[in-house]
């Protein structure tokens, strides 16, 4: 587990890099401003050979890692993926095909070292889904075959709210699979981040978004992970554009900076924070 550190430090992690340009350019902004300390991949966008450059300026400065994909456009098109709500089904109704995970897992990793040259720091999942029955036992054995001679492995999310911020979206996102994740990792002596805020449901506006950061702030624990999806701009097609606009000009304004201070929140790689 990833242990607690002065100051209740905490790692803030764009999700999606990849997903489009504006997404792209605004984590890599953010990032430059030290206004976050993590992103996640999208290896399967076809962006991502190209967007990677925009992380070089950035590297041994943010923790860089695979955003695993199951349920996208781009998940769907490589020819896995599934629709949430299928993949969810999937999951309850006896998991994923372990072996079949593994190679689609394997495939993911590949793109990403293709691009980045190096291990990711941390896995993840889009919506998710490194949690879910079948994947979650494909991922572990999968991170403990490639990276478990290495003196420092991928860390893993665990998806679980603190009780006290959960309502019923978070609680479903923890019932997917974070007590078990979270038991196979430990077994596994992997390194891995057992609190997560930032789940909402999108809506409300940024006078909203300011508020439950307040509150994510207040409630987190150090070496929890904040979880966030901005852009620069409200991408056409995109169903959370307006959303990922709103994140990013919080993220970016003195506003947030004022947050931190006033929680006595700093923002760290989880790679620095001391692992068990």
């Amino acid at each position: 587990m990833i242990d607690a550190a002065p100051r209740r430090a905490v790692i803030v992690c764009a999700d999606d890099f990849a997903i489009h340009a504006s997404a792209s350019i605004g984590i890599a902004r953010l990032a430059s401003m030290k206004r976050i300390s993590a992103t996640s991949v999208m290896v399967l966008s076809p962006r991502w050979p190209s967007d990677a450059a925009l992380l070089h300026a950035l590297r041994g400065q943010i923790d860089v890692g695979l955003h695993l994909d199951w349920t996208s456009d781009f998940a769907l098109a490589a020819g896995h993926g599934l629709p949430l709500g299928a993949a969810m089904r999937r999951a309850l109704l006896g998991g994923f095909d372990r072996a079949s995970a593994a190679a689609v897992i394997e495939r993911q990793l590949d793109a990403f070292e293709a691009h980045w040259q190096a291990p990711p720091d941390f896995v993840d999942g889009h919506q998710h889904v490194q949690q879910f029955a079948g994947i979650r036992e494909a991922l572990v054995a999968t991170l403990v075959r490639r990276y478990g001679a290495q003196a420092s492995q991928p860390y893993l999310r665990i998806s679980r709210v603190p009780s006290a911020l959960a309502d019923l979206k978070s609680r479903v996102i923890g019932w997917m699979g974070a007590r078990a994740l979270e038991a196979m990792a430990v077994q596994a002596q992997l390194p891995h981040a057992t609190a997560l805020l930032g789940v909402y449901d999108f809506a409300g506006g940024p006078q909203r978004y300011a508020g439950l950061m307040a509150q994510w702030l207040k409630r987190a624990t150090p070496g929890s992970i904040l979880m966030c999806h901005p852009a620069q701009a409200a991408e056409p097609g995109d169903a959370i554009g307006v959303a990922r606009l709103q994140e990013f000009a919080y993220l970016a304004s003195p506003d947030f900076a004022n947050a931190l201070q006033q929680a006595d929140v700093s923002v760290v790689r989880g790679t620095r924070i001391r692992r068990c």
